[in-house]
């Protein structure tokens, strides 16, 4: 018995020491010290649910729905079961394995030779055995160990992937239910508008009828009422579009999308705090790209040790008998134990082949990883500059449209008091209705930009995100190096 420990614990020291292939260690990564755009005043808001800062229960009501639904998190949620099977798949090959066999056998031979020479020799033959096997593969030089290595980093990068998908969707909802309120915004201003052209319409046709005025008049106020009329089926068709995109996102057929909360009344949420090189812990795609990384590199130790031999002790206890009734007494007993050694003299080049392929996945997966993370910086600059020029267009489009509505105003006046032609008016309406379409399409685009900066800066929230779906995860990665 001390000797099969002894043993145990020299194969056990071996598989620690003789892992072949490098140990992974994060790449060293070039972070700026600071966002270029990023505002003086920030808030520590990246672990919490952000979109609650909107005010609007029917948001939240609306993201939780689709954490609960959403087809696409459903995917992403067995492609992690997969991983984490195929995880246990391998890890399991490392471990001695223990099986059973039973067989019954009768045989009968010719009644020739010694048969026929023995008495009372037993013809058929019957014979009864149960055994009991074990096998297990010595992994001295580390290949099963990189292999696990590879695919518990693959089952990570599926976790990762899963919560690509939650922050993507927890963005996607919030961005379309503000696109939507910002084109029922749109509708309204369109529909307020072209009741204000009609009513003109109205007035010049009387006046044309009672010769106040020529028909050019007539023609223009109708002019102007069509051209407003026109806007309305496109806004409805974009309305009904994007019902129809957070109806999908949700987990649900096309229909209708409840509202709260008006692009006026909607909160715009502080910039949330965060340096460059937290992006790398708070970004799941750049995690997901730092484990297929881990993976590719535990590959390489796993193709080097093909060069090695292969070591296999296999070994079995059982009974056997010619009488089922005797199988299991003293001399019936068999056993046996066997080791195998196998590996390689001349492969023609296809284990360095193999050598070769994975230290170039593993170069290609350390570029992607770079790319990935300077995508990322890039992400958070252009989200924070968006959202700094699209709060400085929405005080200049408002300063607009008041002028545009003085102009508006004063215009009528003066034609209605004979000091202006109606073209006054015309050209005064034809500025502002446009205006304030582009002034709520600009409100609707800030509020949105301000969904785009969480979504690249990443944070705790989608972890937060995470525990509101149907398949909580837990993470079960090592610690980083």
């Amino acid at each position: 018995m001390r000797s099969v420990v002894a043993i145990a614990a020299c194969a056990t020291a071996l598989l620690a020491a003789c892992t072949l292939g490098p140990d992974y260690r994060r790449p060293a990564i070039d972070t700026p010290g600071a966002y270029r755009f990023e505002p003086a005043s920030v808030a520590d808001t990246a672990d919490t649910k952000w979109w609650e800062q909107y005010g609007d229960p029917v948001l939240d009501a609306l993201i939780a729905e689709a954490l609960a639904n959403n087809r696409n998190l459903e995917v992403a949620v067995a492609n992690v079961a997969q991983a984490a099977a195929i995880v246990m798949q391998t890890r399991a090959s490392a471990l001695p394995q223990i099986g059973y066999s039973g067989s019954a056998q009768q045989v009968k031979i010719p009644d020739t030779g010694l048969v026929a020479i023995i008495p009372r020799f037993p013809n058929p033959q019957t014979t009864y055995e149960a055994l009991l096997s074990v096998s297990w593969e010595l992994d001295l030089f580390g290949r099963v160990r990189r292999l696990s290595e590879a695919a518990l980093a693959n089952m990570l990068a599926s976790e990762d992937a899963r919560n690509a998908v939650i922050l993507s969707l927890v963005a996607s909802v919030a961005t379309d239910y503000i696109q939507l309120r910002g084109l029922d915004d749109q509708l309204a201003i369109a529909a307020k508008t072209l009741g204000a052209y009609g009513e003109s319409v109205r007035l010049f046709e009387l006046q044309f009828k009672y010769g106040n005025v020529s028909k050019m008049n007539v023609a223009q106020a109708q002019s102007q009422y069509e051209s407003a009329a026109a806007q309305i089926p496109v806004i409805e068709s974009q309305i009904a579009q994007t019902e129809h995109a957070l109806s999908l996102l949700l987990g649900r057929h096309p229909g209708p999308i409840a509202r709260g909360r008006s692009v006026d009344e909607l909160v715009l949420p502080p910039v949330p705090a965060g340096v460059p090189s937290s992006l790398l812990e708070r970004r799941p795609d750049l995690m997901q790209s730092e484990q297929q990384l881990v993976a590719a590199n535990a590959q390489i130790g796993a193709a080097k040790a093909l060069y090695f031999p292969t070591i296999s002790l296999t070994g079995a206890f059982g009974a056997s008998s010619s009488q089922l009734s005797s199988l299991f007494e003293g001399p019936s007993r068999v056993w046996s134990y066997a080791g195998q050694l196998t590996g390689p003299i001349f492969t023609s080049g296809l284990v360095g082949a193999q050598v070769a392929q994975a230290e170039a996945a593993q170069r290609a997966a350390l570029a992607n990883y770079r790319q990935a993370v300077e995508n990322a910086f890039g992400d958070v600059d252009n989200a924070l500059v968006a959202r700094q020029k699209l709060s400085e267009q929405l005080v200049a489009q408002q300063r607009l449209v008041e002028a545009l509505q003085t102009y508006d105003r004063l215009a009528n006046l003066q034609y209605k008091g004979g000091y202006a032609p109606y073209s006054t008016v015309l050209q005064a309406e034809q500025s502002l209705f446009p205006a304030e379409l582009s002034l709520a399409n600009i409100r609707a685009s800030l509020l949105s930009s301000s969904v785009n900066l969480y979504k690249a800066m990443g944070g705790g929230w989608v972890t937060i995100a995470s525990g509101m779906t149907s398949e909580a995860s837990v993470d079960q990665r090592p610690a980083a190096k």
